[in-house]
């Protein structure tokens, strides 16, 4: 009777393991195949310097978030995350679709290449802090499509991307959600709510961020108080207090950078001066006033006061992309994509840039993640100064960078802290 108690104990505990593991691989595990088993990347170089494409790159990021924003609201974009996935397509990309697509990013596609690789295996990381950046690219499997091996190779020598062949069903629709929420370390949960007919590819781009401040706040640091909107609506808020040693100033408006663990990375916030909206404010600066401000702060005390707050943000870049010069890679009849592949119903084109950001700003640090996602379609030290004070009780403008390149990989406005 003992043996047959034990005998039924272990089938039972088999089952549930069965069962748990089934779940979890139905719910959580990519099951379309990674192509990468047969495409290995290439041995490349990385750059000895990468300064004189710094600029550039905070250039197109400054470009981008001025196109992007809506008077009165939270914005939020990954200028890093939408280079990357566009960086990758445009090693697809030919004739004039590829001149437009490489003037708006600022570099050719063998600079990009080289400089995202750089920059990506140059990024500092510890248990503090870290940014993580994945990518992949998604083909259909429909024998209408057929990629070319090159383009792949490139994207795998250069992005390390995961490449999966899927037939772009329900299941390559969860799949690529399961693999967005393993990037983004669950901070964008999905990016797709369904794949249309036409769909024949995906580039996307993840990443990830979390760091701890360099010194933490202290429960006496957190006090509460009033967020004043631009139209003098006032809201509740918890404030945290800090002093600060790095000073920024521009013609419009003033702020401090407050660095995390290490000073690898830095969160920047910029106030508007008094009488002047963030719209007017962002509308006065440039990639090149901003990068050179990063690069040459004022050493002095700030105190400052930041704003606990945590925003999510989504939005179609089509038309803003179309805005700043890519306009061929989005009409059927103009785009050139020959180098990604051809396809049996019509030419490669962009249907959609889809782009997601999540943000968390606390007493400990910083949680922020990113996804941009292309669908292909076919067919159709100085002398101190006076001390300053920046109290961000009112909308402002706020970066993520990295301090060895002054990049910034997320910029977004706060404007309404209840939002």
């Amino acid at each position: 009777m003992k043996t047959s108690r034990t005998g039924l104990l272990l089938i039972s505990l088999l089952l549930i393991c069965a069962f748990v593991f089934n779940m979890s691989g139905c719910t959580m595990e990519v099951q379309a195949k990674n192509l990468m088993e047969n495409i290995s990347p290439n041995t490349v170089s990385t750059l000895s310097d990468i300064n004189s494409q710094n600029s550039k790159v905070t250039d197109f990021a400054i470009r981008l978030f001025k196109a992007t924003q809506e008077d009165g609201k939270n914005t939020l974009i990954s200028p890093l995350s939408v280079l990357c996935a566009l960086s990758m397509t445009v090693n697809g990309a030919q004739k004039e679709t590829l001149e437009q697509m490489q003037a708006v990013l600022g570099m050719s596609s063998k600079e990009l290449n080289e400089y995202i690789y750089t920059y990506v295996n140059s990024l500092p990381q510890s248990e503090k802090y870290k940014l993580s950046i994945a990518n992949s690219i998604w083909f259909n499997e429909d024998e209408r499509f057929s990629v070319n091996q090159n383009f792949l190779q490139t994207n795998a020598d250069y992005y390390s991307a995961d490449i999966y062949k899927a037939p772009f069903n329900s299941q390559t629709c969860k799949d690529i959600n399961n693999w967005v929420s393993e990037k983004t370390d669950k901070m964008i949960p999905e990016i797709l709510d369904k794949i249309p007919y036409s769909a024949v590819m995906y580039l996307i781009n993840a990443l990830a961020f979390e760091a701890e401040w360099s010194k933490i706040y202290e429960k006496y640091q957190v006090r509460d108080g009033n967020f004043t909107k631009e139209d003098g609506t006032k809201q509740k808020a918890e404030f945290m207090y800090a002093t600060e040693g790095t000073y920024l100033e521009d013609e419009k408006g003033a702020g401090f950078i407050k660095y995390y663990k290490d000073g690898k990375y830095a969160f920047v916030a910029m106030l508007p001066n008094t009488g002047v909206s963030v719209s007017e404010y962002i509308a006065s600066i440039d990639g090149e006033a901003v990068y050179t401000m990063l690069s040459a702060p004022i050493n002095t005390t700030v105190y400052t006061a930041i704003p606990k707050f945590e925003t999510e943000y989504s939005v179609e870049m089509s038309e803003i992309l179309k805005a700043m010069g890519i306009t061929d890679a989005f009409n059927p009849d103009k785009a050139d994509f020959e180098g990604i592949g051809t396809s049996t119903e019509g030419p490669l084109y962009i249907n959609s840039v889809l782009h997601k950001t999540f943000v968390s700003v606390g007493e400990k640090g910083t949680k922020a993640g990113a996804v941009t996602v292309i669908e292909m379609n076919d067919g159709a030290a100085a002398e101190p100064l006076e001390p300053k004070e920046i109290y961000l009780d009112r909308p402002f403008v706020y970066m993520l960078i990295d301090c060895e390149n002054n990049v910034p990989f997320f910029i977004g406005t706060m404007t309404d802290i209840e939002n």
